[in-house]
């Protein structure tokens, strides 16, 4: 029995903060981890620039859905979950991904929740759990699964060593450099080879 687990941003959508950032014209939330290491201060952050300039779920919501999953997204994930169960696990937040879930079929996510207020405004954040990737490929592995996971940047590779087949898809040159053990792949028919080789191989 074999689970494929997926990175959502950089993998399946585009990056939800910096995409968000350019489409609204708010520069200063494209401040990421690499720029602000603490998360909870980041994203105290990011929900005061979201009151500041009068956003509200709704509206937040409103520009998702109009970002729109990555070009192929939808058709490789079909194609995907045909052969394997496939589960999406990922830092966002439900209110910000549920948009693009619609948009590519309403596939399982486990990420975190948001919390707003009476007017719309995002107020706090929880987190479904420390480390909720990694975490969670370990349960799936308890249940006797075999994890295949693939995802994009540095914050998945711990997902990735805990899989029993870990794949990069279209990573930055730092996080290929730190973790060679991976492979690389940069488009979704290399990620599709991978993932059937890992499946034939574990």
């Amino acid at each position: 029995m074999q689970l494929v687990c997926l990175d959502l941003e950089g993998v399946l959508v585009p990056e939800i903060w910096i995409e968000f950032a350019e489409r609204t014209g708010i520069p200063e939330l494209r401040r990421t981890t690499r720029d602000e290491p603490n998360y909870d201060t980041l994203m105290k952050y990011r929900l005061a620039l979201l009151k500041q300039h009068n956003l509200g779920l709704p509206d937040i919501q409103k520009v998702i859905s109009d970002m729109g999953p990555m070009a192929g997204a939808k058709d490789f994930l079909d194609a995907l979950r045909r052969d394997f169960q496939v589960m999406i696990l990922s830092d966002t937040f439900y209110e910000f991904a549920m948009p693009l879930m619609a948009q590519l079929g309403m596939p399982t996510l486990f990420c975190h929740k948001l919390e707003a207020d009476a007017a719309g405004f995002v107020v706090n954040y929880h987190l479904r759990m420390p480390n909720q990737k990694m975490e969670s490929v370990k349960r799936f592995k308890e249940l006797n699964f075999k994890v295949i996971a693939a995802g994009d940047s540095y914050n998945d590779t711990s997902m990735l060593s805990e899989a029993h087949a870990g794949i990069l898809f279209h990573p930055p040159q730092n996080v290929i450099d730190e973790f060679p053990q991976f492979p690389v792949t940069m488009n979704y028919a290399e990620l599709r080879t991978e993932i059937d080789k890992a499946s034939r191989r574990i």
